[in-house]
């Protein structure tokens, strides 16, 4: 216990050693949040660093083990805690709980907003989708005005497939009395270019919406972004499929 004490504050005396201008709380307080680095704030989060490197130095650590500050948000905290050796369990549940309330305050934020372009509905869950590891499919709840009424997750499938049926794309639309639906659903691979598969659950999907009377407003397939890609997602309906 007093070996961990005596690095915890070690750590702190590092970071207490830089010019007050560099130091991340007083910078945020005097010059505002975004003039902050990455680094300097999960540095806020991480709050002490290890013998030999400061938490500044911690923070750009991590975030280089993770690859970007995106994959990094789509952590769970074990995977946090894994992927970069002196981030402990209590660092890692502390930035993973930071990055979902981030996440969660994005999507309250376009609850009244209209989801009628295939962009929203990619802002709205890319930072969810874009780095499973698995096929997954949401479905969005649209009132009258296109307006989000809810979101209901349908179906969790493999690397490169996931199944599912149209009584279960549209059991909660019913229930929650939607007007129409957008399907949503991510490739692993970050080529959101559909498959065959991909193109007949549209189909099918569609048939029904139109027979239950809730159509298919979109299906929007969540990729990465890439070189060889304009966009990192793709709309059926933008492509004229719907």
């Amino acid at each position: 216990m007093g070996g961990m004490e005596q690095e915890r504050d070690e750590g702190m005396r590092r970071m207490a050693e830089l010019p007050a201008e560099q130091m991340p709380r007083e910078k945020l307080i005097s010059r505002g949040r975004a003039a902050l680095s990455d680094e300097e704030l999960i540095a806020l989060f991480l709050r002490t660093g290890l013998p030999g490197c400061n938490v500044l130095q911690l923070a750009a650590r991590l975030k280089q083990a993770a690859g970007s500050l995106t994959v990094l948000g789509s952590m769970e905290a074990r995977e946090i805690a894994a992927c970069c050796k002196g981030i402990g369990t209590a660092k890692a549940a502390t930035l993973a709980a930071v990055f979902e309330l981030g996440q969660r305050a994005v999507q309250e934020s376009m609850q009244a907003e209209v989801m009628d372009s295939p962009e929203k509905v990619y802002r709205l869950l890319a930072g969810e989708l874009r780095y499973e590891r698995q096929e997954n499919i949401l479905v969005l709840l649209l009132n009258v005005k296109r307006q989000l009424l809810g979101r209901c997750h349908v179906a969790k499938g493999t690397l490169s497939r996931v199944m599912t049926h149209g009584r279960d794309v549209f059991r909660e639309a019913v229930r929650h009395s939607a007007a129409s639906i957008i399907l949503v659903h991510n490739h692993p691979s970050g080529d959101p270019t559909p498959s065959e598969a991909d193109r007949q659950l549209t189909k099918n999907i569609a048939e029904s919406g139109e027979l239950l009377g809730i159509p298919l407003r979109d299906h929007v397939i969540i990729g990465t972004e890439g070189v060889q890609r304009v966009q990192p997602y793709y709309s059926f309906k933008e492509q004229g499929y719907l």
